[in-house]
């Protein structure tokens, strides 16, 4: 059997660390599809409701499109389990991991819209088309502030923040033990032999004059 070379970074094994993507990517997943669920079903109360006779058409066509975007994320985001049960056992876990990654990224882009089209009709009912339209689009903007700029500015701050916190000072503190070599001296030492006897020389006439 093959063996796997450890990853630098958790001295894991590919196999390992697709496992571990895996889990991490369930448990995003089991938070993603709570809202789904409760988006769900109460998308699907209100068909049953008394005021659901008296929706026009742009609501009523609203709500038709916002349940099936509904009903597109619930199955996005179940569908890296059905993978893994359709590929149990058979060593594809780092595709698996692969898609799964994928298709969850794709049920957070349709729940932006669903979230979006449920608000638009909640408060186009109560209020009006254009409460209905603001806040719609209102949410629209948050989630994808949320959900997309948010990551690209955590990601692209990361590089610079490791970068501070690495940075080094000018002369650093001697560790201990050592002995703290003067300035003039640091600069002759690694230098030849004949360099530091002149180096020195010109010190020492420095001095005398």
């Amino acid at each position: 059997m093959a063996e796997h070379r450890p990853c630098t970074a958790r001295n894991e094994t590919p196999l390992q660390r697709a496992d571990r993507n895996f889990v991490e990517l369930l448990q995003e997943l089991r938070v993603t599809q709570t809202g789904v669920q409760i988006l769900f079903a109460f998308l699907l109360s209100l068909a049953f409701t008394s005021r659901f006779e008296d929706l026009d058409t742009v609501q009523r066509v609203t709500y038709v499109i916002t349940l099936l975007l509904a009903v597109l994320a619930a199955a996005l985001f179940t569908a890296p389990a059905a993978l893994h049960r359709s590929l149990f056992q058979q060593g594809a876990k780092p595709r698996i991991v692969q898609v799964s990654s994928r298709l969850a990224t794709a049920g957070l882009s349709v729940l932006v819209f669903a979230f979006s089209g449920s608000v638009l009709l909640v408060v186009d009912v109560t209020t009006g088309r254009a409460g209905g339209i603001a806040a719609g689009a209102a949410t629209f903007v948050v989630c994808v502030g949320l959900w997309g700029l948010l990551p690209r500015l955590v990601r692209r701050a990361g590089p610079r923040a490791e970068a501070a916190g690495t940075g080094k000072t000018t002369e650093e503190e001697p560790a201990r033990g050592d002995v703290r070599i003067p300035a003039p001296l640091r600069r002759t030492v690694g230098q030849p032999s004949g360099l530091r006897g002149a180096a020195a020389h010109r010190e020492a006439s420095a001095r005398h004059q």
